[in-house]
């Protein structure tokens, strides 16, 4: 089992930058593979970025040049830089953990087994 806790949300003007810090703690295997979903005011869970324990990177489409996901893999920990933040990026952003999985990048939902509860990012026009 895998805990995630996250953190960082809050609130922003639009253009403006966030970082998000995603904590995984308990019997955390080796080779694990992250990302980050959100889930917008009346919209479905979306993935936003994921990132493989090697380092290998992912993005929608929404949010590539603006967004860069990155880990520690010593401190069990992943994180989401944000930057040129729009209103249209206002959502609870959830972290997520894989099953080891070596190079493999995931965004479908269903290929992560561990949730954190989500931190709210709001931006403001």
């Amino acid at each position: 089992q895998i805990q995630l806790a996250e953190s960082g949300g809050g609130l922003v003007q639009a253009g403006g930058s966030l970082r998000l810090s995603c904590a995984a703690s308990g019997r955390a295997s080796l080779g694990y593979a992250m990302g980050w979903f959100r889930q917008g005011p009346g919209k479905e869970r979306e993935f936003v970025s994921g990132i493989s324990w090697f380092g290998d990177t992912d993005y929608a489409d929404s949010v590539k040049g603006r967004f860069t996901i990155s880990r520690d893999n010593a401190k069990n920990t992943l994180y989401l830089q944000m930057n040129s933040l729009k209103p249209e990026d206002t959502a609870v952003y959830y972290c997520a953990a894989s099953r080891p999985s070596g190079t493999r990048v995931f965004s479908l939902s269903a290929d992560y087994d561990y949730w954190g509860q989500g931190t709210q990012v709001t931006v403001s026009s």
